[in-house]
């Protein structure tokens, strides 16, 4: 019994080791920030120079079955400022649906008000977006490639503002930061609001403040041809192919540039399984990067270490699911532990240091709202609120996201779930009439709710054993499951089950 507890006490400890050294790493990026933020007010504003040059651009637009919002998206980029004899739009269109008829339709009314818009359909979906956007690529005139997805809604100035940013010659891609078309819809599109806020602020800025490696997300940014083509072109062998481009382009010396001031408004996932199908995605993307890159990150002999340290977290950044859940799972059979072996005490006192890691994830967090809401203590007060809540439901996401990163790691080719989009920016505007939600109740719901259970559970025993150090991290585990079970049940609704499910046949995995 005493060696199972020492095993127990070892798991947890190298589970909780891995979380404090990720929040180490994130307060670095918190210094960084907040260094070139400092250093920005000392210097005197400059003018923006006008932009003298009009570079042949190619804007792509990978579009899969978006009848919600693809016009939306076609009417947007019509309207970016741009000389017309200098743009070309490729609608690379996957659609076999009623999708395809409405992007034709737009495509000829805007083709025939003068701009250069063609409606590239392809034979076979052979490598989903990242094959989508390697076939537009071939037939691009452009120098620049833009890219947005169907659920962005690019500003007009957006060319104006990053074309000058490739006077650099060894500029190879620019990043703009994401904005949240639906932020107020609900509470669920406020908490995603307030996680991907800290990224596109702290972690963008301060990775490319550091020189350190930072990554194109898919979407509203804009990438020189010559820098895709140098480095491989798009790739499908992982789910992210734009981490995996983004690595292996900056393994080639190219750079890359975040404009925090340029932003690209898009829709935020309104429903849990909408919300999981892309959580998925990123998470086991990130771990079939790591496992892509990572060697040659580190191989690399004239990277400084602290820029291998930080892809080192960036690429497992998702591993830290597979750590939570460890320590999610054994802080109860640890609570026995504590109880049952008094010779053990001394380890569990030494064991808190490492809950500092909540402090630094709160100062992360907190520096992140702050930058855009900067009317202290009513910021404050917002974060107060919203941080416990974000926390807590990132961890009940945290089995869902484990199983992500384990597969990635593994090899294991799954079924390719897209995100579905809605349209929606008001709360009182329902998602419910959506073509393409998907039924979540599956087994993974049932295990959620149980975990909720053992959790609660857990709450129970701090009572009978008279120990309340572990009852406030039950506390948000027994929410944040029972929250991700209830919505995911909430949230199937009366069409779910229609939407198709998209197959990943093996062709399409390896590239």
């Amino acid at each position: 019994m005493k060696i199972v507890a020492i095993a127990i006490i070892i798991i947890y400890a190298v589970a909780l080791l891995f979380i404090f050294s990720y929040s180490i790493v994130q307060l670095n990026l918190v210094f960084l920030y907040l260094r070139k933020k400092i250093r920005e007010k000392r210097k005197p504003k400059s003018i923006a120079a006008d932009i003298t040059e009009f570079p042949l651009v190619t804007i792509q637009l990978p579009i899969y079955n978006e009848l919600y919002v693809a016009e939306r998206l076609l009417d947007a980029v019509s309207q970016i400022d741009y000389p017309k004899d200098k743009l070309e739009i490729q609608v690379l269109d996957d659609s076999d649906d009623e999708t395809v008829e409405t992007i034709r339709k737009k495509t000829d009314e805007l083709s025939a008000a003068g701009l250069n818009i063609v409606h590239v359909r392809r034979d076979s979906r052979v490598g989903y977006k990242a094959g989508a956007l390697a076939y537009g690529l071939e037939i691009a005139k452009g120098d620049f490639i833009a890219i947005f997805d169907s659920d962005f809604l690019p500003e007009k100035y957006f060319l104006k503002k990053t074309i000058p940013q490739f006077a650099d010659s060894r500029v190879g891609a620019v990043q703009t930061r994401w904005t949240h078309l639906n932020k107020d819809y609900s509470m669920l599109t406020r908490l995603q609001a307030f996680g991907l806020d800290a990224h596109f602020s702290i972690e963008q800025t301060g990775r490319n403040t550091g020189g350190h490696f930072i990554n194109f997300n898919g979407t509203a940014g804009i990438w020189r041809k010559r820098c895709i083509t140098d480095a491989g072109g798009w790739q499908s062998d992982t789910l992210t192919e734009d981490l995996d481009l983004s690595y292996r382009a900056q393994l080639k010396k190219w750079k890359f540039v975040y404009m925090e001031d340029v932003n690209s408004p898009a829709e935020l996932p309104v429903t849990m399984s909408a919300l999981k199908n892309q959580q998925f995605r990123w998470n086991k993307g990130a771990a079939e990067c790591a496992k892509k890159n990572l060697i040659s990150v580190l191989v690399q002999k004239d990277l400084k270490f602290g820029t291998k340290i930080h892809a080192i977290f960036h690429l497992m950044n998702s591993s830290v699911f597979i750590a939570i859940m460890i320590t999610a799972l054994l802080s109860i059979p640890m609570l026995l532990v504590k109880n049952e072996f008094e010779q053990f005490e001394v380890i569990f006192y030494y064991a808190s240091f490492f809950l500092l890691s909540f402090l630094v994830l709160s100062v992360f967090y907190y520096t992140a709202l702050a930058q855009h809401d900067k009317s202290f203590p009513k910021n404050f007060y917002h974060f107060l609120q919203k941080f416990p809540l974000f926390l807590s439901i990132s961890m009940g996401l945290a089995l869902h996201n484990a199983v992500a990163v384990l597969e990635g790691y593994a090899g294991k080719k799954s079924s390719f779930i897209r995100t579905p989009k809605f349209n929606l920016k008001a709360g009182g505007e329902t998602w419910k009439s959506n073509k393409y939600l998907q039924n979540s109740i599956n087994a993974m719901t049932i295990v959620e709710g149980i975990l909720a259970i053992y959790f609660a559970w857990g709450m129970y025993l701090a009572f009978r054993v008279d120990d309340f150090g572990l009852f406030p991290f039950h506390l948000l585990l027994a929410f944040g499951f029972g929250f991700v079970c209830f919505y995911s049940v909430v949230h199937s609704g009366p069409s779910a089950g229609k939407g198709k499910k998209i197959e990943f046949p093996a062709e399409a995995q390896a590239g």
